[in-house]
């Protein structure tokens, strides 16, 4: 059921999507049966980015040294866009002026696979399909 909300239900062409998207385009998607104030009350501490280790313990993207026994290292991503250097970028977290993938200043430059790029499925394997169509079809149309 969740997956099809995300995908069909919470999209940039429905209110509540519209309402919702600036949200988890801040904080990240929703943790799947998993609330941010239960893994807090579990003690489960959310932190900056490690970047690197002084006397053997980490240091934080802050330059907090964290006196910890465990870390417990989760992958997982962050758009980085530095490499693009075109005034197609909005705000200080330099997310890119789109439309569904499309950037319209830029022909030529397309975008597939951000989170919330149309829906909230958009960045997952389930929705990065339908935007890939959309741009391959935009792009045949030029």
């Amino acid at each position: 059921m969740f997956g099809l909300i995300g995908h069909y239900v919470l999209t940039v062409n429905t209110p509540i999507g519209r309402r919702v998207r600036p949200r988890l385009l801040a904080q990240g998607a929703p943790l799947v049966r998993i609330k941010p104030k239960d893994l807090a009350a579990a003690g489960v501490g959310r932190v900056p980015r490690l970047v690197g280790v002084r006397d053997g313990l980490p240091v934080l993207e802050d330059e907090r040294i964290l006196e910890v026994g465990n870390v417990i290292w989760c992958t997982g991503f962050r758009p980085d866009f530095s490499w693009i250097d075109l005034p197609i970028f909005e705000g200080d977290r330099r997310k890119p002026i789109h439309r569904r993938g499309i950037v319209d200043s830029e022909p030529g430059l397309y975008f597939v696979g951000l989170f919330f790029l149309y829906a909230m499925s958009s960045g997952f394997f389930r929705g990065v399909g339908r935007h890939a169509e959309y741009v391959v079809k935009a792009i045949a149309a030029r």
